[in-house]
């Protein structure tokens, strides 16, 4: 007729949970049923985070103890009220352990006025302890139970109930020894017996009423025991009721003896007990499950403790048995007990990790018991007590204090910030500039300045370097799968070019000085087919390795969500960086060549040797894009095309200066030099 116990066992473990005390004591008689609460508790109190501070067993008879017994145990339970982090002790046994309990405690507060840490304890007290039947002894004191929280069979109060009560007198049965017993306890009186006729001093006048004993001594409310003893007998009714009609239908026939119920076995109600359903006076379904078991449950009931020890117990919750709601609790109504200071006690072993924050084992220790870290570089931990930290999605990042994510901001070279602009504003002004050089060197395209060192070469050289300038363009802005697919090609290509265009220059004028000699085989290869075929072959050999690269693993628009914490990198994917390297390594090659040949051709007597300004200008090309390589890894994010776009403006603004500057000055502000006349005068 009661509840499952298991379903008792759910319900202080949801309890636990919902109030977050995860550090508990626990009590238990010291018998068969202890060790089967034991046995089911423990692994469900650690499945769900919860660990035991002690376990406790209770004897079942005080005075059985022995003199050295009785003062350890009065010891080692002033020890765990002490010395305990627990505030929430679970008590589980029967009538007398709750006694066994409460007289230690009297003598522990007896022996030690001035602990206060026995009133500072929230009693879980299962339903096999009913509270009241305590009432009738002596020297009461409950109000170390103050707040404590009791599961309770199941009950509803029942229509006339009341009015029973309030009925029942000393005289009331004959021959109910119970009541007669209580009655005389209760009021502290004596019943006579039916044959003396001459008052007795004490007797009970029969006037007493229930309703007037205190609360710790009767109950006038129906308890979970009542209520279950009520549908019991009702049970029983209904299935003597199905077997009385059954039978009756059988004996129908004229002459056939009604049936007899005292005639009926026990066992013969079994059938009819598993198919009974009916409503009670309350209002409540009555039925049997598929296991046998009344479907019930348990209520959760907070015990309000008066001064005079007379108590209310106030509903606060429900264990429901069927599925979907099965634990309803209402917290705003409980009484805690009176020496806790804050509103909700707490009951746990070390104090919450914050968010931000994960745990930590302490060595040696349960795992309820743990220290508090922070969370490492890069995660984030947003809910209290974290087992670990976790990582942000790739487009997030943790805050300062790791207890969140904050989304990325998307990040590229933009035109509209400053270093975009002064980027943008240098390559303008240097093609600018290499236009007007180019301009120049066209109007004046017949001087001997400008026809000395092989005219279309310069023009290609200047084109090029136009073209350099431009490049950066390729590499601002949000990238793109067109810019993506062209910016290192073209810049590779552009500047092998430009490159190629100075090695034939260097070419040329190593040609032309030996071809001076007399005898002198190389006088067949002065001429423009020498310069223009080292400048096709050297592009078109550049041009293929693009082409290659362009075919099998082509550079493409990219989303790098990892480099930076805060930034989503937009950029190009170089697709592969083998290819990339190589197109580098190339147009660095014909850098150190070029350097090499002008180097050792800067002192050949010509009135327009260039290999001196080629000199300086492949040394700083050569400079700037050594530095780069060693910068260009060491960057992230925009800065990284910041580097490249800076190295192209230099290495090209090098060449220009260093190459084309003297002769503009010649051309522009010294004519006086560029004449034939000139050129035949230094050369005698």
């Amino acid at each position: 007729m009661v509840s499952n116990e298991a379903a008792q066992y759910t319900g202080i473990v949801r309890l636990l949970l919902h109030f977050g005390w995860t550090w508990v004591g626990l009590f238990a008689v010291e018998d068969d049923s202890g060790d089967h609460f034991l046995q089911a508790m423990e692994p469900l109190l650690s499945q769900n985070g919860i660990c035991l501070a002690f376990t406790q067993r209770i004897a079942s008879k005080i005075n059985m103890l022995k003199r050295n017994e009785h003062d350890g145990i009065l010891s080692k339970l002033y020890l765990l009220f002490t010395e305990s982090k627990a505030s929430t002790f679970i008590l589980y046994g029967e009538t007398k352990n709750f006694m066994w309990i409460r007289y230690f405690i009297r003598k522990i507060a007896k022996n030690y006025q001035n602990i206060t840490s026995v009133f500072r304890k929230v009693w879980i007290i299962a339903a096999q302890i009913e509270f009241a039947s305590c009432g009738l002894l002596n020297d009461l004191d409950f109000q170390h139970f103050q707040g404590a929280i009791l599961f309770t069979i199941h009950s509803k109060e029942l229509l006339g109930f009341q009015t029973f009560l309030k009925t029942l007198g000393p005289y009331w049965a004959q021959g109910d020894g119970f009541l007669s017993y209580f009655w005389e306890q209760a009021f502290d009186c004596s019943i006579p017996n039916p044959g003396e006729l001459t008052k007795v001093d004490g007797a009970c006048s029969g006037k007493e009423r229930l309703e007037s004993l205190p609360g710790y001594a009767f109950e006038m409310a129906m308890t979970g025991h009542s209520y279950s003893i009520y549908n019991a007998v009702y049970v029983v009714a209904h299935a003597l009721h199905t077997l009385y009609s059954s039978r009756s239908k059988h004996r129908a026939m004229p002459g056939d003896k009604k049936p007899r119920l005292q005639e009926v076995n026990p066992w013969q109600l079994h059938p009819f007990l598993q198919g009974i359903s009916f409503n009670n006076v309350a209002g409540e379904s009555m039925y049997f499950n598929d296991k046998k078991e009344m479907v019930a449950g348990f209520d959760i009931i907070n015990l309000h403790i008066f001064p005079n020890n007379s108590f209310l117990r106030v509903k606060v919750g429900r264990m429901e048995p069927s599925e979907g709601k099965q634990f309803i609790m209402n917290k705003d109504v409980i009484l805690w007990p009176t020496r806790f200071n804050q509103v909700l006690p707490l009951s746990i072993c070390s104090d919450s990790c914050p968010p931000g924050f994960q745990k930590r084992k302490k060595e040696g220790e349960k795992f309820c018991c743990y220290d508090c870290a922070p969370c490492p570089e890069g995660k984030i931990s947003n809910q209290k007590d974290m087992d670990d930290c976790f990582k942000c999605p790739e487009d997030q990042y943790p805050n300062k204090d790791k207890d969140g994510c904050i989304p990325k901001v998307t990040s590229f070279l933009s035109y509209d910030e400053p270093l975009g602009i002064s980027l943008a504003s240098a390559a303008v002004s240097f093609a600018w500039i290499t236009a007007l050089v180019l301009a120049t060197f066209i109007r004046h395209k017949d001087t001997p300045i400008v026809k000395a060192n092989n005219r279309d070469i310069t023009y290609a050289l200047l084109g090029s370097l136009l073209l350099c300038f431009f490049c950066p363009f390729l590499f601002l802005g949000q990238p793109g799968m067109v810019t993506c697919f062209s910016q290192q090609s073209a810049f590779g290509i552009i500047f092998s070019v430009a490159v190629s265009c100075v090695l034939a220059k260097t070419i040329t004028v190593v040609v032309a000085f030996m071809a001076t000699k007399p005898g002198s085989s190389m006088r067949k290869w002065v001429g423009k087919r020498l310069a223009s075929s080292v400048v096709l072959s050297c592009s078109l050999f550049q041009a293929g390795i693009c082409a290659v690269w362009l075919g099998t693993s082509p550079p493409f628009p990219d989303l790098d969500m990892q480099s930076l914490t805060g930034e989503i990198i937009a950029e190009c994917n170089q697709g592969s960086t083998t290819m990339f390297y190589l197109v580098l390594g190339y147009m660095g090659l014909l850098s150190i060549i070029s350097f090499t040949v002008a180097f050792l051709a800067r002192k050949l007597p010509d009135t327009f040797n260039e290999a001196k300004f080629i000199t300086f200008s492949m040394l700083m090309f050569c400079s700037v894009w050594l530095s780069f390589v060693p910068t260009y890894l060491g960057t992230k994010g925009k800065y990284m095309v910041v580097v490249e776009i800076f190295s192209i403006l230099a290495s090209s603004a090098g060449l220009l200066c260093c190459i084309f500057v003297p002769k503009c000055y010649i051309i522009v502000l010294r004519s006086d030099l560029n004449n034939k006349e000139q050129l035949i005068r230094r050369k005698n």
